[in-house]
């Protein structure tokens, strides 16, 4: 009698069904983790962690000590938030910030657009003017604050210029021109870099654009506004955010032009009154809620400028 042995049934899975393979806990490109490793640390260390313990800080009664020493930190609530703001001076320094802001901003963007579009154009000479916007960038603040001084105080040449249209007094010293001189000051001396953003991006915008909107009788600055300012828009919203990042962090400029926030206030920044209040006057509670409220402030502007300009990017 012959017997029939039956192969076990070998079970499949599921028609349609795939197995779920496990990611790998590093991802698809764990060597791209590793050498951007030390950045991140970087960040967490210079960035991140100041910044939470800031957050900290500004609900605590906070004061410096002695190294070592057990002092008792209470927790206080919104009261460093409400000392700070009711000084009149915190609140006039964000007014000042933002007047910096409306004149800042708009002027870097044009010009440094301007003048990359132009410098992309030119043949002779290019590197030249490259680097001739670029120096004033490089060079230190406190170098290009004294020529500045010259060129603006009340015997300066500016004022020899305008003759009886100078403003009395003179530009640095006055509360009305203080804060727009930095500005202008500030606007000059950054220019080099966002031109450099701009012609970067200049070099991604396809020559073929160029190119139809001739054939379509398009001129020089109709070809400007429908072909270069929207190739370079993500460009446009990375210089929008810098600016007013940078802007809002407005500390050299008012300290060494105007000796710290003067005349009567009119150019202090929020970063100033921070140092003066939380390192001159040893009161880093309240320096710590101003210092949140401007993140809070920029983070809502630079949202609004991404909402509006960037479109789908």
């Amino acid at each position: 009698m012959t017997s029939t042995l039956t192969p076990p049934a070998v079970s499949r899975p599921p028609e349609g069904g795939k197995r779920k393979r496990r990611r790998p806990f590093f991802g698809k490109n764990p060597l791209g983790l590793l050498f951007s490793a030390p950045y991140l640390v970087f960040v967490i260390l210079v960035f991140a962690y100041p910044l939470v313990y800031s957050v900290w800080i500004s609900f605590h009664d906070f004061f410096f000590a002695a190294p070592g020493a057990q002092v008792d930190r209470p927790f206080v609530g919104l009261e460093n938030y409400i000392t700070a703001f009711s000084d009149p001076a915190v609140i006039r320094s964000f007014g000042n910030v933002g007047i910096f802001l409306l004149i800042n901003v708009p002027l870097t963007v044009v010009l440094s657009l301007l003048l990359a579009s132009a410098l992309n154009k030119v043949t002779h000479f290019r590197a030249f003017l490259r680097v001739s916007f670029y120096v004033p960038y490089l060079t230190a603040s406190v170098a290009v604050v004294a020529v500045w001084l010259f060129l603006f105080n009340g015997n300066g040449i500016v004022n020899q210029v305008l003759g009886p249209l100078a403003p009395s007094p003179s530009w640095l010293v006055n509360e009305h021109w203080a804060m727009p001189s930095i500005a202008l000051f500030v606007t000059w001396k950054q220019l080099g870099f966002y031109i450099l953003l701009y012609l970067a991006a200049l070099q991604a915008v396809p020559q073929e654009l160029y190119e139809s909107a001739s054939t379509d009788g398009a001129g020089a600055v109709r070809s400007f506004f429908s072909v270069t300012v929207p190739g370079v828009r993500p460009a446009t919203v990375l210089v929008l955010l810098v600016s007013t990042v940078t802007g809002a962090n407005l500390f050299t400029e008012p300290y060494l032009l105007t000796g710290g926030g003067g005349p009567n206030g009119a150019s202090a920044s929020p970063v100033l009154i921070m140092y003066q209040d939380g390192l001159q006057q040893g009161h880093p509670d309240t320096a710590a809620a101003i210092g949140v409220v401007l993140v809070i402030v920029v983070l809502g502007i630079a949202w609004l400028q991404n909402r509006f300009a960037g479109g789908n990017d």
